[in-house]
């Protein structure tokens, strides 16, 4: 698939306002600071379509981008950054729960992991919810730059063992890295599939 143009749209933290247009939606959300804007850069091509910083938990809304005209591109808030305030957690934690559940334009999540780190336990958890509620999703290993290939490997194997302790099928992955591009053709070859197998399906 080639970008040929990626737009913000909108951000708000009531699902109710969303977009309400039929368009695809594909969900972008992981731990806090797992490099989750420097990925939607690096997929669209825009060095600034989605604010990095180097403060976690920067984004506490849903933020809607178009992609070519017809999918969007969702960036939601990242989970498991402890100083973020109680209070404000526990709002956008409420309205990413209230995304997954009632969005019904989403196709699928990505669901960030940075590849340095053995398996997280929130990470696990996370996921599971998503399987118990029926919600389609694809891990992202992000930061592969930053390992060997063997170790790439080795770190992959170790999430897949994990995942196997309560899934009978493992859901589909993507190792990348924002710095050299990896990944970047694949899991927008992925979008593209999708996107015409629903094209199919209407």
């Amino acid at each position: 698939m080639q970008i040929k143009s990626a737009e913000f749209v909108m951000s708000n933290s009531d699902v109710a306002k969303c977009p309400k247009n039929r368009l695809p939606e594909y969900a972008f959300i992981g731990r806090s600071n797992v490099g989750k804007s420097s990925l939607i850069n690096m997929l669209t091509q825009r060095k600034s379509l989605a604010k990095t910083s180097g403060r976690p938990g920067k984004t506490q809304l849903i933020n809607h981008f178009l992609i070519n005209k017809n999918w969007f591109l969702v960036d939601l808030p990242g989970y498991g950054y402890a100083k973020v305030s109680k209070s404000s957690k526990k709002t956008f934690q409420k309205f990413i729960t209230q995304y997954f559940s009632l969005r019904e334009q989403l196709i699928s999540a990505f669901v960030l992991v940075d590849i340095r780190h053995e398996p997280q336990t929130i990470d696990l958890e996370f996921m599971l919810w998503l399987g118990e509620h029926g919600i389609p999703f694809s891990i992202v290993f992000t930061k592969a730059d930053k390992l060997k290939p063997n170790a790439i490997i080795k770190h992959v194997e170790d999430y897949k063992n994990r995942l196997l302790e309560t899934w009978e099928d493992l859901p589909n992955y993507f190792v990348t890295s924002s710095s050299n591009e990896t990944g970047k053709d694949e899991v927008l070859g992925y979008i593209e599939d999708l996107n015409v197998h629903m094209k199919i399906d209407l």
